[in-house]
């Protein structure tokens, strides 16, 4: 018996055709400045300044990233142990209070939980400024020159508290109900119930946490004096900062022939910062997928 063929309208494959061609072309548009990047930071300084940037080297070559390791050393792997330390500790302490702080706030039975949702929209707000903040973590809360100072004054964000909120004021209250009737304690619901299924949103706010802290340097700039304690962000704008300066004042002595990689170094630092963040994506995608079939509500 022969099989029957389902016949696709010529609308749908049109359609499909269509959007096949605009995910492709949107794709290359997000990709082709990463090329380009990638591609500039592996030239050398002299055609890139006759040339100009381009996907396709004129010559390859490693000489800035040579540049680099060779003008930071051991300070830059110490300062990428630094930035991986904040983005671990700090994903952590945020999703720790985060988390807890939102589900407490989704709960109808809390009898001040407007207030309190008031009291941290607020803060979004009005601030004290930026003199009190800095008085606050370094006077009271002693951050200056610690670790701590890396990621404690963001360890909770009040958007991303709210998107929470919402997830978890979304969960069926047949289920909590029947928890509560077995016996289950708020914290029991929390872990065992509410988290596994919001754990998409959870994994979206803890990446959204984790690329908040990876990219952060001003942090360092307000509290970090000590040099063992620069994150990598941080340790490549004092890079780049020092080539720019080197390069202006060769430009204006007699050693001014020598060629400094100014435009490469901009690239190649580029490139160091988001190719760490850029092997996170896989596995964020994976506990993305992961997380909607855990999360969801069979009828």
């Amino acid at each position: 018996m022969a099989k029957r063929t389902i016949s696709v309208p010529m609308g749908d494959k049109v359609f499909r055709i269509v959007s096949y061609v605009i995910c492709i072309v949107f794709a290359l548009a997000c990709l082709y400045p990463l090329l380009l990047v990638l591609a500039v930071s592996f030239s050398e300084e002299y055609y890139v300044g006759l040339y100009g940037y381009r996907l396709i080297p004129y010559e390859f070559s490693l000489d800035t990233y040579r540049y680099i390791f060779r003008t930071s050393g051991l300070d830059f792997l110490r300062s990428f142990g630094v930035s991986v330390g904040v983005l671990c500790a700090g994903t952590l302490t945020s999703l720790l209070v985060t988390v807890p702080l939102a589900y407490v706030l989704s709960l109808k039975s809390i009898k001040y939980r407007n207030a309190l949702s008031f009291y941290c929209y607020f803060t979004t707000i009005f601030s004290a400024g930026l003199v009190p903040w800095y008085i606050t973590c370094v006077r009271i809360y002693n951050l200056s020159d610690t670790f701590l100072a890396l990621f404690l004054p963001y360890a909770v964000s009040v958007f991303f508290l709210f998107v929470l909120r919402s997830s978890f004021a979304q969960l069926p209250d047949e289920i909590v109900e029947a928890a509560k009737i077995d016996g289950a304690g708020e914290m029991a619901i929390l872990f065992r119930i509410a988290i596994p299924l919001t754990v998409t949103p959870i994994i979206t706010v803890g990446f959204l946490y984790a690329l908040q802290y990876w990219n952060d340097w001003y942090l360092t700039l307000m509290f970090i004096n000590d040099r063992t304690l620069y994150p990598l962000q941080f340790r490549l704008y004092s890079i780049l900062t020092n080539t720019e300066g080197l390069s202006a004042a060769q430009a204006q002595s007699a050693a001014g022939y020598m060629q400094v990689p100014t435009e490469t170094v901009k690239m190649a630092t580029t490139v160091l910062t988001i190719t760490p963040i850029l092997f996170l994506y896989p596995f964020v995608q994976r506990y993305f997928v992961q997380g909607i079939t855990i999360g969801a509500v069979k009828g």
